[in-house]
């Protein structure tokens, strides 16, 4: 009996089983369904199994046809990020379906390829016999995650080549902070969100991080905070290990927040802004002086202040900073050079100039400045 189908709308006999899509990372490795009713409490008014949800049998062939080809092991239109696997495509044949993966997560053993992507990203509003900016095809992001036997949609992602191409270009704008040369430009994906998992695996990335963040990117719209707190957690986990690729993501928050709820306070810029007044950033700088004045009076030290006080200082700032300012740090300070202290002095009365008390806590959005203030005076003692 032919009936209405739910995906193409024509009358069609409806497929009882629709056949298994294979290659979705920590699925059943014979596959798995998009959708299935396997006990009687999930079916309704005595149908049974695809009645319940009608979809005729070409479309079930054509859909999971197209995403066995997409999740084939060799495909260039799928990655990997965490427990999730995406693939991609155009609505018709058009390059982006290549340069897609590179421009987000390019393979590790080839990180070249990756960075010239990247850069004809950014040359494509001037170059190419068809500019990116001037493409108006359809491109298509599907986000598949196991569940039991099943399959579940964490991402469903539809924008124009023109679209996609501003906001991942906005996307890498956002994340650009100062670093050393042997940093890449272009921070992948993977690496961004192994920043927020623990032992920096990709199995301990949390679970719906990775969609959210994806669709953060694609659809250009604010960073889930979650991917805030996920770094922020790390960090203090790990004692403060602040990199170039969490200060990174950090930033990217924080300046995304800022501009797409128009907010006028002053943000984070890339490298070190000795103007920037607000609380956090000027605390997190004034840890990275206390931390060098240690290090010059301490050279080989195994741990530095902050293995002890970097989650107080950039989270309740009141418990940590008045012993380090009034016991700790003038010790060290008297150890050092004259040349040496007096820099250091000075540095700290500047940090100092608009701090009027320290704060008994620190919002999260100003635990993501103290770092970002830290990063920036390390590194500018650095390089």
């Amino acid at each position: 009996m032919r009936k209405r189908c739910l995906v193409s709308g024509n009358l069609d006999a409806i497929a009882r089983l629709h056949p298994a899509v294979k290659g979705v990372f920590g699925a059943q490795s014979s596959g798995a369904n998009l959708f299935s009713f396997n006990f009687a409490a999930a079916c309704s008014y005595r149908k049974e199994q695809g009645q319940n949800a009608p979809v005729g049998e070409y479309a079930a062939f054509a859909y999971t046809t197209a995403l066995n080809n997409l999740l084939r092991a060799d495909s260039r239109q799928k990655l990997r990020v965490g427990e999730d696997t995406f693939v991609f495509w155009a609505e018709k044949p058009d390059p982006t379906e290549e340069l897609f993966a590179d421009w987000l997560q390019p393979d590790p053993d080839d990180p070249v390829r990756g960075v010239e992507a990247v850069k004809a990203l950014y040359e494509a509003p001037k170059t190419g016999v068809r500019s990116l900016d001037d493409d108006e095809t359809r491109f298509f992001v599907l986000g598949l995650a196991p569940n039991n036997a099943r399959l579940a949609v964490r991402l469903w992602s539809v924008n124009t080549v023109r679209e996609l191409a501003a906001h991942i270009r906005q996307h890498f704008d956002d994340l650009a902070i100062v670093r050393s040369p042997r940093e890449p430009e272009y921070l992948p994906l993977w690496r961004l969100l192994k920043a927020t998992a623990a032992q920096g695996e990709s199995k301990n990335i949390p679970p719906p991080l990775a969609s959210e963040t994806l669709r953060a990117i694609l659809a250009g719209t604010p960073y889930p905070q979650t991917l805030l707190v996920a770094t922020l957690q790390r960090i203090r986990a790990e004692q403060g290990a602040v990199n170039h690729v969490r200060a990174a993501l950090l930033k990217a928050v924080l300046v995304r927040k800022n501009r797409l709820n128009h907010l006028t306070k002053q943000e984070v810029d890339v490298s070190l802004d000795p103007q920037n007044s607000n609380i956090g950033y000027r605390l997190g700088r004034l840890f990275a002086v206390m931390e060098r004045a240690q290090e010059w009076a301490s050279p080989g030290l195994n741990a530095t202040i902050r293995d002890r006080f970097y989650g107080a200082a950039s989270a309740t700032p009141v418990t940590a900073f008045p012993y380090l300012l009034n016991k700790l740090t003038p010790h060290h300070l008297n150890k050092l050079a004259v040349g040496q202290k007096i820099w250091l002095e000075n540095l700290i009365g500047q940090i100092l100039e608009v701090v009027t008390q320290f704060p008994a806590h620190l919002s999260l959005d100003d635990q993501g400045r103290f770092t970002i203030g830290y990063y920036h005076q390390r590194h500018d003692f650095f390089h």
